[in-house]
């Protein structure tokens, strides 16, 4: 099926379809362009490898993880594209989950100031939520996020054959965010999470989560109002994965994690009931002083205060103007 993102001169469409990454040229025309496709040591290298052999492409790898999220790989990318000559007729293709898409879009988005980006995610996470958007962006220093650019992707690739190469653990952290959409916009979908069989309805929630995010972004592409729902869960998430060693805890499980505190009293339970049922973590040892620093410095913040998001009933939400303090009193 095709979903299509109506962002005027922007529009693209998310195609989702079983067996896409092996006919990929059948949605991908590069005309006589180049291609580069990036992906990171994770990825299954087969994966990049089909893109490459039927676009004719180059692959560039980087170390898996967020730890790779930096200027320095940022850097490597951009020198690569120069070093092959590339030229805005050229192409970024990103195989691979979320930060693979994040490097490999601002790269796209600032070489050349700009050249076409396609997005292959290979995640849950990165199918439900990150591949769509236009959201691209680095790390800096323990701060996520803080230097990108809103670029769109000219389209989205969506093969859910790939995610059968996920160990379990990725799987359910994904799942955290379509969790997160369920609760602020689709009793429906949160509901499949209450089931204990949610993992038969994968394309169901697939599906059902890239809607709920299409219509946010068509609403508000530049975060300024309404898309700020979507980081419900991540003022508090972020200060987590913040706070804690190098991989300890997963950006989903962060998420999940953060979601709990920002909940009302009445949906408060069902969430920790569908976090338990998909496997994700509803509890932590936390360092006070650590996550009230990352709070301190979340870029949502305007002076002293930061937008956060409450959701009081299932398929609801309010937004919240409050303080680090006060969100560190909630946790």
């Amino acid at each position: 099926m095709t979903v299509s993102m109506n962002l005027g001169k922007d529009s693209y469409d998310i195609v989702i379809e079983r067996g896409a990454l092996g006919k990929i040229e059948d949605y991908i025309d590069l005309g006589k362009g180049k291609a580069l496709i990036v992906t990171d040591s994770g990825v299954p290298a087969e994966y990049a490898k089909t893109v490459a052999d039927r676009l004719s492409g180059s692959v560039f790898t980087f170390e898996q993880g967020e730890k790779s999220k930096n200027f320095d790989t940022y850097k490597a990318i951009c020198e690569k594209l120069l070093e092959l000559s590339f030229t805005r007729s050229d192409a970024v293709i990103a195989v691979g989950g979320g930060v693979c898409g994040d490097m490999a879009g601002f790269a796209a988005a600032t070489y050349m100031r700009g050249i076409a980006f396609y997005n292959i995610p290979t995640t849950v996470l990165s199918q439900v939520d990150s591949s769509i958007g236009g959201k691209t962006a680095i790390d800096l220093g323990k701060i996520k996020n803080i230097v990108g650019a809103f670029y769109q992707p000219k389209k989205v690739i969506i093969d859910p054959d790939v995610l059968a190469t996920l160990p379990e653990r990725q799987i359910k952290n994904g799942l955290a965010e379509s969790i997160k959409m369920g609760l602020c916009f689709d009793p429906e979908l949160f509901g499949l999470f209450e089931k204990a069989d949610y993992l038969d309805h994968i394309e169901k929630i697939i599906e059902a989560s890239l809607k709920v995010k299409r219509y946010v972004v068509e609403q508000d592409e530049k975060e300024i109002g309404l898309r700020k729902v979507l980081n419900f869960g991540h003022t508090i998430g972020h200060a987590i994965e913040a706070s804690v060693p190098f991989g300890e805890l997963y950006h989903g499980e962060c998420v999940a994690l953060g979601m709990i505190p920002m909940c009302g009293e009445s949906v408060r339970p069902r969430l920790v009931a569908a976090l338990k049922n998909v496997g994700l973590p509803i509890s932590f040892d936390y360092d006070r002083e650590k996550i009230y620093s990352a709070l301190c410095h979340d870029k949502k913040s305007v002076g002293k205060t930061v937008t956060a998001v409450r959701c009081n009933e299932v398929g609801s939400f309010v937004f919240e103007q409050t303080t680090p303090k006060k969100l560190i009193k909630l946790i």
